[in-house]
């Protein structure tokens, strides 16, 4: 898909996922869905982008596959520049606190990614990079 079909979906289903509060845009392709705001690295300004996630506990783990481009997305550069974000679940929402997963939490986690979304393993496929996956830490409610 082009870049700029990406956007403006990405744009439209987070849209949809504000207004409603989640009752549409939550759940996508069987797949729970959240609407994680990071902060830009270059202009500081708030990002939202909707992301499918996974449970471990009171953790949430997101994957920045990025359909298998070449580069990283820019909300998973983002969170490199500056860890700390929100994100939206429904109605609720939280601060977070992002780290990449290290190689041992990745060999458990990759295979619960793919059982999830089997297109994930696609994607890594097509792809020189690793994909990164990514544990949402929760903070106090925002």
């Amino acid at each position: 898909m082009e870049n700029i079909t990406v956007k403006w979906l990405s744009s439209f289903h987070t849209l949809l996922y504000h207004t409603t509060g989640g009752r549409v845009g939550h759940r996508l392709v069987n797949n729970d869905m959240l609407l994680l705001a990071t902060t830009g690295r270059v202009t500081g300004k708030t990002h939202t982008v909707p992301l499918l996630y996974l449970t471990d506990g009171d953790r949430l783990v997101v994957i920045a596959s990025y359909g298998g481009r070449p580069d990283h997305p820019q909300w998973y550069k983002n969170l490199l520049a500056t860890p700390q974000a929100s994100v939206q679940i429904n109605t609720e929402r939280r601060d977070v606190t992002a780290a990449t997963m290290n190689e041992t939490d990745r060999a458990v986690w990759w295979p619960k990614v793919v059982a999830a979304y089997s297109d994930y393993a696609e994607y890594q496929s097509k792809t020189d990079r690793q994909i990164p996956l990514v544990f949402l830490s929760w903070s106090e409610l925002a």
